[in-house]
């Protein structure tokens, strides 16, 4: 949030955290750049340092400028006799555990060429072990995007490495990248400061790590599902106690234990900082109650018999009673936000009204690691609200509201035109309400979008906003707004659905994809019916049909008479949904065979309106 009110109270003098993320330094590579096989550099561990030795700026809050000096830490860590960590190469961290042959591989980060080089990182310096399992702790693509940079597919397939995952890791590890996948590729980029330079007046890191790599996100389906609390494993020798937690951070996560080692590893679910229960990138809101829960079961299973915790972010703490305060001051934080945004809401207030004046108890409000860095009270209060009643307030009046363009043509009427809301916008930028200034003179540009002095005013205050801003999510958000604002190009940098995502579809997942292109109003008079078989099995036969502006589909033959029989192979389907592969290509290339008349695809495809991965956020 940006009240830096509470600030006087934080315990800047306690050292412990950077005491903790310093402990068992290693090495780090040199130079700091991680680059992709073309020269491009995809992450460079360095960008922050420069400027993170300086004395803070004005330009930085104080709470988040500690947090991102202890993120931008980068290196091989030792955690504990046999278990390493490598941080800062990327957003989260990958933890290696040496087996009795090799090295087991945790959550290989977002792209294969940063897991590559903390593999190396770490053979470097304790020799050159092979990979002898991976885990993955959850369907989050930075803990496992950067797989193949460590493993071989081809032994993975072959049986020599196994690949462990909570169960329906693989369905939501690709559905979220599908169906809003544009969207909330669009809104990351303005959560991570892509488009920002790194510096006092830009990205200063994202309070989970400093930012997201920008190299090849792939994916190897797991070959071992942990189904249950209590599952044990013996991986590589190494014995390892599951628990799972299903819709907490992500929909598929678990925490594990290492008996042998006193050690634990809590996944996403206990960090360094509050986390999200809705990300500003778009997501399922989370459950906080069941993330308490787990919690307090953790506890329950593991803490008596833990001397070192470690996350997938962040570092480590070590010491049974630290670990015990940590867990169960976490398991506070998100039941009380859970329990005391529905005792408010049973009172009449909104999310916009709880999330002014609910407070976290003092025993939290001075832990650092309860600070709102990534997720934030502010909107997590809101997200409690959106879970249990949805968007409407209950109010009549916003049951109905105009869109935002024309609802700004009319508050600027009714202000008394142009001119007029410049100088109300003026007076409170003067007064420093810049809340209101955003406000107002964002109706102004949703009403005039040329008008380059509400631009200018409301570019303006996002931009103090954002300087005050003790969320990093939130500085990024409000700085990168005031870019677009200015002109400045603001770009998607990544993209979800990498060829290994996007090969782990299901045909019906990929006729979902098409579904949801189809533009309702010109194909209202379309009425299309389709057989399909898809790769060589004939048993991979569906349907389709497209009526009333809908497509639906099924397994097996149509009920009613189908115009025409598409026969193609995965690839080529994917082709048809992604765009950009015209069926006459498809079937040069004898990918695709119609029987019947060919024309019918391409009326399919006419009515298709793919998705923008540019669209403008705070600009109509």
């Amino acid at each position: 949030m940006t009240d830096t009110a509470g600030l006087r109270d934080l315990p800047f003098a306690d050292t412990a955290d950077l005491e903790n993320a310093r402990r068992g330094f290693v090495g780090t590579i040199d130079p700091p750049q991680i680059r992709a096989a073309d020269g491009r550099v995809v992450w460079d561990a360095g960008a922050w340092a420069q400027v993170l030795a300086q004395p803070r700026p004005g330009t930085v809050n104080p709470s988040l400028w500690r947090q991102a000096q202890l993120v931008a830490l980068h290196g091989l860590y030792k955690v504990t006799e046999g278990i390493y960590q490598v941080r800062g190469l990327d957003l989260s961290n990958v933890t290696l555990v040496e087996g009795r042959d090799g090295v087991i591989v945790i959550d290989p980060l977002i792209s294969a060429e940063t897991a590559a080089a903390a593999l190396r990182l770490y053979r470097e310096h304790r020799g050159n072990r092979p990979v002898t399992a991976v885990i993955y702790t959850h369907s989050h693509v930075d803990h496992f995007g950067g797989v193949r940079g460590v493993v071989d597919g081809a032994d993975v397939e072959a049986g020599r490495v196994p690949v462990l995952a909570p169960q329906g890791f693989l369905r939501h590890a690709v559905a979220e990248n599908v169906y809003a996948g544009t969207a909330m590729g669009r809104r990351a980029a303005y959560v991570y400061g892509a488009a920002l330079p790194v510096g006092p007046a830009g990205q200063l890191g994202a309070g989970l790590g400093m930012s997201t790599s920008t190299g090849t996100v792939t994916l190897i389906p797991p070959t071992l599902d942990v189904t249950h609390t209590g599952q044990e494993e013996r991986l590589d020798g190494v014995r390892l106690v599951f628990q799972l937690t299903p819709d907490t951070e992500a929909p598929a996560e678990m925490n594990f234990f290492f008996p042998d080692h006193g050690a634990l590893c809590m996944a996403e679910n206990a960090t360094h900082t509050l986390h999200n229960l809705l990300t500003l990138r778009g997501a399922l809101v989370r459950d906080p109650h069941g993330w308490a829960r787990y919690l307090t079961e953790a506890i329950e299973l593991f803490a008596d018999a833990t001397s070192v915790e470690f996350a997938s972010h962040h570092w480590p703490t070590w010491g049974r009673a630290e670990v015990t305060a940590l867990l169960s001051e976490q398991r506070d934080l998100y039941a009380y936000q859970h329990d005391q945004t529905l005792r408010l809401l049973n009172k009449g207030y909104v999310g916009a009204e709880i999330a002014e004046v609910l407070e976290l108890p003092p025993v939290l409000a001075r832990a650092w690691h309860a600070r709102g860095y990534y997720g934030s009270l502010s909107h997590n209060v809101k997200a409690v609200y959106q879970r249990y009643l949805g968007w409407f307030d209950g109010n009549p009046a916003h049951l109905w509201q105009h869109p935002p363009e024309q609802a700004a043509r009319r508050y600027v009427d009714a202000i008394g035109g142009p001119e007029a809301v410049l100088a109300i916008a003026r007076q409170a930028l003067a007064d420093g309400d810049l809340r209101w200034v955003a406000e107002l003179a964002g109706h102004l540009v949703f009403a005039e979008p040329a008008n380059a002095e509400a631009r200018e005013l409301q570019a303006t205050a996002f931009e103090q906003l954002g300087f005050g801003a003790e969320n990093a999510t939130w500085r990024n958000f409000y700085l990168t707004g005031a870019a677009e604002l200015r002109g400045h190009t603001v770009g998607t940098p990544t993209s979800p659905a990498s060829p290994d995502l996007v090969a782990q579809l299901t045909v019906p997942q990929l006729f979902d994809s098409l579904a949801i292109q189809v533009d309702g109003p010109r194909a209202a008079d379309e009425r299309i019916v389709l057989d399909w078989t898809v790769g060589d099995d004939p048993t991979g036969q569906y349907w389709s049909r497209l009526s009333n502006g809908v497509f639906t589909h099924g397994p097996g033959p149509s009920r009613e008479p189908a115009e025409a029989h598409v026969h193609l192979d995965k690839p080529a389907l994917v082709a048809l949904v992604a765009g950009g592969v015209a069926p006459a290509e498809l079937a040069a290339s004898d990918r695709l065979t119609v029987d019947g008349p060919a024309a019918v695809l391409t009326r399919l495809l006419a009515v298709l309106d793919p998705p923008d991965p540019d669209f403008a956020i705070v600009t109509p």
